[in-house]
């Protein structure tokens, strides 16, 4: 019998996942497949606050303090940890469940006692997965069946804009996953006269004021859920957003300088991504536009 299956009825299930905003959203398709094979179980995710929004709506995954207090308080059955650093170690160890699950490749798995392979042999496939299949392989390996791994699943309040328009994210992480500023707004001219209104996307921390000739939403996460749900394109980095314009199934333009886009790219949904290993300072506007005219709904606007 495989792990699920030994599980009771009703059983309490912790999920660890503590951040990034890309990685949660990722790890949807995992919760949906385990929620699939087993409606029953009480599942729950262990998340830091800021991301927390990621699950919000979520039916049926509840979402607990990133702390062993946290987990622990919810009595899990099994606790799966999908993070794989040392404080969500000591989060599984210390969470009392019966079954503690974890990667082989995590750089230590004392806390387990059932210890996940890699993703490869769990799919029986020879070549480089994306990050939502990976994820998704952990509850293979517990029991839910070999099958299509699901877009990711996030849910918005309405969005505040109405009619066609595109969300532009010129934000990253760091400085070298970024696309220059300029070229962003050269894109949101070229949108324009497509009669798409460009609205530029920035976290409460951004400095935005490169783009205030343009209509620019600085708010919290949950601002952004709404805002790009409705967009008819997304044009930005590789970073968070991204992947939560994916997880509507918005055509996007997603920028890469040296991550993969077979592991890290839009899962799920119609896109160009643009790969420049050697820096954003050699992508073009109109290698950005060309891209955007390859999307089915500009080649439908323009046919």
């Amino acid at each position: 019998m495989t792990v699920l299956e030994q599980l009771p009825e009703g059983a309490r299930v912790a999920v660890i996942r503590l951040r990034s905003l890309g990685d949660c959203v990722l790890t949807t398709p995992a919760l949906q497949l385990l929620k699939c094979f087993r409606p029953d179980l009480n599942v729950a995710i262990s998340v830091e606050e800021r991301f927390a929004p990621v699950f919000e709506g979520n039916t049926g995954i509840g979402v607990l303090p990133p702390t062993c207090r946290g987990v622990r308080a919810h009595k899990p059955a099994l606790c799966v940890n999908l993070h794989g650093g040392s404080r969500s170690q000591w989060m599984t160890a210390l969470s009392g469940a019966g079954w503690r699950a974890g990667f082989v490749q995590h750089s230590t798995t004392l806390a387990y006692n059932f210890k996940i392979a890699r993703a490869q042999r769990i799919l029986r496939v020879n070549r480089t997965l994306h990050t939502a299949e990976h994820l998704a392989s952990a509850f293979f390996a517990l029991g839910v069946p070999l099958q299509e791994v699901p877009r990711a699943q996030v849910f918005a309040a309405e969005s505040p804009f109405k009619g066609r328009y595109a969300v532009l994210h010129p934000f990253a992480s760091v400085p070298e996953k970024r696309w220059p500023a300029e070229r962003f707004c050269e894109v949101a001219r070229y949108l324009k006269l497509w009669n798409i209104d460009p609205v530029f996307l920035a976290g409460p921390q951004d400095e935005a004021t490169p783009f205030r000739a343009h209509q620019v939403v600085q708010g919290k996460l949950g601002d952004a859920k709404a805002i790009i749900s409705k967009a008819v394109a997304f044009i930005g980095n590789d970073s968070g957003p991204a992947h939560l314009a994916a997880a509507f199934g918005i055509p996007s333009v997603v920028l890469f300088t040296k991550s993969n886009p077979a592991i890290w790219g839009p899962w799920r949904t119609e896109n160009q991504t643009i790969v420049a290993p050697e820096g954003f300072q050699t992508v073009s506007v109109s290698r950005v536009i060309a891209a955007l005219e390859r999307l089915r709904m500009f080649e439908e606007a323009h046919a």
